[in-house]
């Protein structure tokens, strides 16, 4: 998966269509998610499309696998992975991630509807995040 920080840089060079091709592009980069882990469980609430995301790892490094059923959201969801992945799990908790999420200016780059569960992702991924890291 790429650095956050690698696909910001990509993303301020392209258009508005190119943008779109880009978070569909790290959507299908996103590491296979096996359906017996697409439960209510790790369902994130409050998407337009489903949404499911899965912690794995441990407190020293945390891995997230993740998916959706729409191919914007799924790029959407392996933006805010990118920011987290492979992090401690306590600096991943008290991590700002939509500050991360800034440079790609969502709410104004996508609907409404496509951006209302990003901070439901947020949420769930550092509510995973602390869990693990309190052990």
């Amino acid at each position: 998966m790429r650095s956050i920080s690698d696909i910001a840089e990509e993303y301020d060079f392209l258009d508005a269509d190119e943008r779109y091709r880009l978070l569909i592009e790290l959507g299908r980069e996103l590491e296979t998610m096996p359906d017996a882990l697409k439960t209510d469980a790790t369902l994130v609430r409050g998407c337009s499309a489903q949404v499911w995301v899965y912690p794995t790892g441990d407190a020293e490094k945390l891995h997230f696998m993740a998916d959706s059923n729409a191919a914007i959201t799924k790029g959407i969801v392996a933006l805010v992975i990118s920011a987290v992945q492979d992090r401690p799990a306590s600096e991943v908790a008290a991590m700002d991630v939509t500050a991360a999420l800034e440079p790609f200016d969502l709410k104004n780059q996508l609907s409404s509807n496509r951006t209302q569960g990003v901070p439901n992702m947020i949420a769930l991924v550092k509510e995973h995040a602390a869990r693990i890291a309190a052990g």
